[in-house]
């Protein structure tokens, strides 16, 4: 079976679209994903299914609805997709210590999209970089990365409106459910 990670979009924030994770893994499980665990309140959610992601999508948000009344965007990867973008960062060494020692709080962020976007909608997302907020695309995932802070940014504001459904974690979050994804596999035992 594949680790899979369904991303929800706009739960548990500022009070609203409220979710406990127990009561969501709970209607997971009552659809048939296997091994559900999730990682902390924002919606990250590891399980194992067989299913494409088109299905699983379908049927998580289904169940969110159904269950919670919430219409949520789901966004799903497998554990090695996570594997890949957590690999794959674009920023030199050098970007990210900057970043690291000027920025208020974090300052790496990948915003992972339901499909790529085109290349009009990066040309016009590329007018909003600057020398302090910068970003590359690989791909469905936009990697965003914050001299400053993310708070008030034009870019990241506008990268959320591309056009492309799609969730932000930060790059402590991405790493910590490689590490939950890699567990889960490690765990299964051989057929």
């Amino acid at each position: 079976m594949t680790v899979n990670i369904a991303l929800l979009r706009g739960i548990n924030v500022g009070g609203k679209n409220k979710i406990k994770m127990a009561d969501l893994r709970e209607a997971l499980t009552a659809i048939g994903l296997q091994d559900v665990q999730t990682y902390i309140q924002s919606g990250n959610i590891l399980f194992k299914s067989d299913e494409g992601e088109a299905a699983l999508r379908s049927r998580i948000e289904e169940q969110i609805e159904t269950v919670f009344g919430l219409s949520i965007k789901v966004i799903i990867r497998t554990a090695e997709e996570m594997r890949v973008i957590a690999a794959s960062c674009p920023f030199t060494e050098e970007q990210l210590a900057a970043a690291a020692v000027t920025a208020q709080g974090e300052y790496l962020y990948v915003s992972m999209m339901l499909e790529a976007p085109t290349a009009e909608q990066l040309e016009t997302l590329r007018s909003f970089e600057t020398d302090k907020e910068l970003f590359d695309c690989k791909g469905r995932d936009l990697y965003l990365l914050f001299y400053e802070t993310v708070r008030n940014s034009k870019l990241a504001v506008k990268a959320e409106k591309l056009g492309v459904h799609s969730t932000v974690r930060n790059w402590n979050t991405i790493n910590k459910l490689v590490s939950l994804a890699d567990g889960m596999e490690s765990s299964t035992s051989p057929s």
